[in-house]
């Protein structure tokens, strides 16, 4: 298998000296899903939670939708390749399209055609200092990025505390392993907040979308097109968020005390 990070060695200049240092830093590495024996891409990643990733990805995707769906899911003795067959035939997509994901994310699907996505029907919601709370909990799940930075991390939460949380160099696969840890180990609580350390772009939206989570929280902004489909699908979107202080950019009602204009 492939470490998640690696020694290296640099040199680095202060205070008008230079000095020799050694530190670890993340691993990038592409692997591949094969699904029923075929190749359907090839995923840069951070090589953690692989089997999660690659059922995750296939949760999102829509091709599967439980556990049952997954006959086996297995990373080769070379960690560069997961294996997933299935209890039916998948069609693989014609045509994948590139997003705006970090270590460049896929995905075929067209998530503003999907109402089904919606969470209206979803009643939740969160004080100020409950977010403020989550926020802290996030950055305290963050093992891999204080060893060695340069990593995202995700989380998905009860309102309470943090359930299930994954860190990848790129930030859709972050929510991909959600999916992929909760689906194999059938973990899926009834209130779902998602929180990340990465930008909201409209993948990140729509993997959002699909895992029901009603309130998305990230540390950093979201773009024009993620607040868009926050928007149709009645998802709470906020972004900058620090103890104290965030942004509310769409679906209010979920903060108590928030105005609605």
């Amino acid at each position: 298998m492939i470490s998640p990070q690696k020694a290296i060695h640099f040199q680095q200049f202060a205070f008008r000296k230079w000095r020799s240092l050694a530190a670890e830093t993340i691993v990038e590495t592409p692997v591949s899903l094969t699904v029923n024996g075929q190749n359907w891409l090839t995923f840069m990643c951070t090589p953690v939670h692989l089997e999660a990733m690659a059922v995750g990805f296939l949760y999102n995707e829509g091709v599967i939708e439980t556990k049952q769906d997954v006959v086996d899911v297995r990373v080769c003795e070379h960690g560069d390749n997961v294996d997933v067959w299935l209890q039916s035939d998948a069609q693989q997509p014609k045509s994948w399209r590139r997003t705006s994901g970090c270590s460049g994310g896929m995905t075929a699907v067209d998530a503003l055609a999907r109402p089904e996505l919606g969470t209206r029907q979803i009643s939740l919601e969160v004080s100020a200092e409950e977010i403020g709370t989550l926020v802290d909990q996030l950055s305290e799940s963050q093992s891999l990025y204080r060893e060695t930075g340069g990593v995202h991390t995700s989380a998905l939460s009860d309102g309470q505390s943090i359930l299930v949380s994954a860190e990848d160099i790129g930030r859709h696969n972050t929510l991909d392993k959600i999916a992929g840890l909760c689906l194999l180990t059938e973990t899926w609580p009834q209130t779902r907040i998602l929180l990340t350390t990465g930008r909201i772009s409209s993948e990140m939206l729509q993997k959002a979308a699909r895992l029901r989570a009603p309130i998305l929280i990230s540390r950093t902004s979201p773009s024009s097109l993620s607040i868009e489909m926050a928007e149709r699908y009645d998802i709470t979107l906020i972004g900058y968020a620090r103890r104290g202080r965030f942004n509310v950019y769409t679906s209010p009602h979920r903060v108590s005390a928030a105005p609605t204009a």
